[in-house]
């Protein structure tokens, strides 16, 4: 009885919208380091007064605190004013829900699942990056396992022609969630950081083979997060 309440519509709707909340005290009563500035510019390549295309992606276990990277970026380079966030999400019923928490944080969604809509789903995140926009991807996600990556992240970049952008964030008050991916749920007023790690050029003929590359500096960014917020 409990567990169809929590499912139905409107339960989600306003879980979504008390954990949106949560999360926007939390991300203000926290002092955050960006780490990694160079290579978020260098990913971007900011110049005439706007930023180029790039795909953010990290382990699906950072997510709670990603938004806060996307707010903070903003901040930090005006040239991406004109630019737009896109994350990709699954069709199921969690991939509504997290679009309904992002969506207060400026970030829009694209929909699509290994399943179905894969392929309508890449040609759409394509089109985004072609616009200028940014992409975001969780490659393990939305099931994992945990820390393997899925291949569209580098099919996405051999198309684009845009690098990827590893990222992670951690908070030295955060709790490990239970989750297959373990997930960070940051709590108020502790010290974080924001980890852009150098970004990864896919080229067309490489696809597959890069794959492994990609998942190494995902893992590389949450290795240097722990570092700094063990």
């Amino acid at each position: 009885m409990l567990r169809r309440l929590i499912r139905h519509p409107a339960a989600q709707a306003a879980l979504a919208r008390l954990l949106g909340l949560y999360l926007s005290a939390v991300y203000r009563t926290t002092r955050w380091t960006l780490l990694g500035e160079e290579h978020l510019r260098a990913a971007l390549r900011p110049e005439a007064g706007r930023a180029q295309a790039a795909i953010a992606a990290f382990w699906h276990e950072n997510l709670p605190l990603m938004p806060v990277l996307w707010l903070t970026a903003r901040r930090r380079l005006p040239e991406m004013a004109p630019m737009r966030g896109h994350v990709l999400v699954s069709r199921h019923r969690d991939g509504r829900f997290i679009g309904a928490v992002v969506r207060r944080y400026r970030v829009g969604l694209v929909h699509a699942s290994t399943s179905r809509g894969g392929v309508a789903g890449l040609r759409a995140m394509l089109r985004l990056l072609a616009a200028g926009d940014m992409v975001v991807i969780t490659p393990d996600g939305p099931r994992g396992p945990r820390r393997v990556a899925a291949l569209g992240v580098v099919q996405l970049a051999a198309l684009s022609g845009r690098p990827v952008l590893p990222c992670a964030a951690r908070s030295t008050r955060q709790r490990v969630l239970g989750s297959w991916d373990r997930m960070r749920l940051p709590l108020p007023f502790g010290r974080g950081v924001l980890v852009c790690g150098a970004p990864v050029a896919v080229a067309r003929e490489q696809g597959e083979a890069a794959l492994a590359t990609v998942a190494a500096a995902l893992t590389a960014a949450c290795d240097a997060a722990d570092a700094w917020a063990p």
